[in-house]
């Protein structure tokens, strides 16, 4: 028998079969098999190519020692349609890099949503106060599509921080960019007419419109669905 540490899959070779497990930091045993052995790093490669290729274009100094520390941090974990990555209530516990899919976070205000954001297909994202503070989180984030996550955890960064400083500086230029993306977010919601807000979100996030019922939408843009009716009708006979 083989011993391999991996946070999400198991080889059987009775049955020739992969198990994807949920469970973080767990050891399972695995009987020996050249071939199966060669599909599970395969599917680590798969899985974790794109959370790779984010960190060396944002630090890109980065070596391959510092991203095999990190890979033995993460989870992968599968969500379908309409469940719930983080509720509201719940301590958001990791950072979530979207393999693929769609995700949607928005508050819930007297029986009302207010959808904040979304994000999707490689890109990075968490509850991060809740994260921060280790308080239960105000925003909900939902899968809007099937969606796969790698999860990084909140106990495996501070050690990825003291191992490796090139972590620190990931950890800014995320901040940094949420600085940016909420000050962009609150001026355009102040300073920029429904309409033109409308016509940003399509030029630069097209893909939400084959993706996300309209009401979510008109809630993102702080206008009714009624009202963004009106945009989308008078937009399409210009």
């Amino acid at each position: 028998m083989l011993r391999i540490s991996n946070k999400y899959c198991e080889l059987r070779n009775a049955s020739d079969t992969i198990v994807i497990r949920n469970y973080s930091k767990h050891s399972f045993i695995l009987y020996y098999n050249p071939c199966l052995i060669i599909l599970f790093i395969q599917l680590n490669r798969i899985m974790y190519k794109d959370v790779k290729a984010y960190y060396q274009n944002l630090v890109p100094h980065i070596t391959e020692m510092e991203l095999a520390a990190m890979e033995k941090c993460f989870t992968v974990r599968q969500l379908q349609k309409g469940d719930f990555l983080i509720k509201a209530g719940q301590v958001c516990r990791y950072v979530y890099f979207i393999n693929h899919g769609l995700l949607r976070i928005f508050y819930s205000f007297d029986g009302k949503d207010i959808s904040i954001g979304f994000a999707g297909t490689g890109e990075y994202t968490s509850e991060y106060e809740s994260f921060l503070t280790r308080q239960p989180a105000a925003q909900n984030i939902e899968a809007l599509t099937n969606v796969e996550v790698v999860e990084l955890g909140f106990d495996d960064i501070q050690i990825l921080y003291k191992l490796y400083p090139v972590f620190q500086e990931f950890g800014r230029k995320i901040a940094e960019m949420l600085y940016i993306m909420l000050n962009q977010r609150n001026a355009a919601l102040l300073a920029i007419s429904p309409e033109d807000r409308y016509r940003q979100m399509i030029e630069s996030n097209s893909y939400l419109l084959q993706n996300v019922p309209q009401y979510m939408l008109a809630s993102f843009i702080g206008v009714t669905p009624e009202h963004l009716s009106r945009i989308r009708k008078k937009i399409t006979k210009n």
